[in-house]
């Protein structure tokens, strides 16, 4: 968006639910912002990505799977863009996935279980590599 005008649109838009992302690549660089390099190509709605404390895994929400785009589930990739897998399987939405610093347990966003349309629930697992 290039200027506020712009902005400004695009944010009440975003607030109406009128604004719906459709291409979102997962990219990684340097900690000094060099060496950026394009993990995913998967031409779908990717975000919210995180890196596994082993430092060759990200975890991430991804519309990839579904051809309507609707349905988000987390999957993973290594930093170098490949081993795609498909990790969580379900209608409602799964995002803002994170690991624990250990790595050995996965905290993530939920519609799953709901007890209304829309709630969102926080879920823990232990993570099995």
């Amino acid at each position: 968006i290039r200027s506020e005008e712009g902005k400004r649109d695009y944010l009440n838009l975003l607030k109406q639910s009128l604004v719906r992302p459709s291409k979102l690549e997962i990219w990684i660089m340097d900690a000094d912002g060099s060496n950026k390099r394009q993990v995913t190509n998967l031409d779908a709605a990717s975000f919210a990505p995180f890196l596994h404390p082993n430092g060759r895994d990200i975890i991430f929400s991804t519309n990839y799977g579904d051809p309507q785009g609707r349905e988000f589930d987390l999957w993973t990739i290594r930093v170098d863009g490949r081993g795609l897998k498909r990790i969580t399987f379900t209608p409602e939405f799964d995002g803002f996935p994170m690991f624990t610093r250990d790595g050995k347990r996965l905290v993530w966003a939920s519609n799953r279980n709901g007890r209304e349309t829309g709630e969102t629930n926080v879920f823990v697992a232990d993570w099995k590599e």
